[in-house]
């Protein structure tokens, strides 16, 4: 028995995967898509499994306001659209027309581009155009990482009590302990790391999930 979280090989990832939420077939396809089409790009998708996770918790939380800062092909999207409660409403924020055309077209496919409002253009703007009280049920951010806290700042005043916000590749593929951090993206982190843990509005907890993922609960 071990207190650390088991490595994974390549064979018990697909057992993980296998044994969870398995991707439908749509999902696959947008997954195989993404490698073929954007093969340098491809591991900014999230995780199979973390899909999973996310629209499990979506459903937990009974979440019908979203947001979502980054959205590349559509995978996190998809996957919080599927667990909205009715009536819900994703909105997604994103700078790329050419990532977010393939999204639309799977949020066609799978039925959910009624749930989904995309809006292209700077994010921080785009969040500061939001109204300003209190009325998001969740939030994810996976895009630049050296504007995590502004979307932080801008994002943390709008979650209603109890409220969740997600954030992706928090360890940086595990570069976050690097004495000396050789890019500005992990610089950010370590810093926003540090804001996170240390911010008195929420609390949080940060999961060895794919590429490291933190749920912060607001007060």
């Amino acid at each position: 028995m071990t207190k650390e979280t088991l490595s994974l090989t390549d064979e018990l990832h697909a057992y993980v995967v296998a044994n969870g939420s398995e991707p439908d077939d749509a999902v696959r396809d947008l997954i195989d898509e993404t490698a073929s089409v954007l093969p340098d790009q491809a591991g900014m998708q999230i995780a199979p499994e973390q899909a999973a996770f996310m629209t499990l918790l979506t459903r937990i939380l009974g979440a019908k306001q979203a947001v979502e800062i980054g959205t590349f092909t559509g995978l996190s999207s998809i996957a919080i659209a599927r667990g909205l409660a009715d009536g819900g409403r994703l909105i997604c924020l994103d700078v790329s027309d050419e990532f977010t055309s393939i999204a639309r077209r799977y949020w066609a496919r799978t039925g959910l581009a009624e749930r989904i409002e995309l809006r292209l253009g700077p994010a921080a703007e785009s969040l500061a155009a939001l109204p300003p009280e209190p009325h998001l049920d969740l939030a994810f951010i996976d895009a630049d990482k050296t504007g995590y806290l502004r979307y932080w700042e801008e994002l943390v005043p709008r979650m209603r009590p109890g409220g969740l916000i997600l954030v992706d590749n928090v360890l940086r593929h595990g570069h976050i302990v690097d004495p000396d951090p050789a890019d500005a993206g992990t610089v950010a982190m370590v810093e926003f790391n540090r804001r996170v843990l240390a911010d008195p509005r929420v609390e949080s907890v940060l999961l060895p999930l794919a590429d490291g993922l933190t749920i912060a609960r607001r007060l």
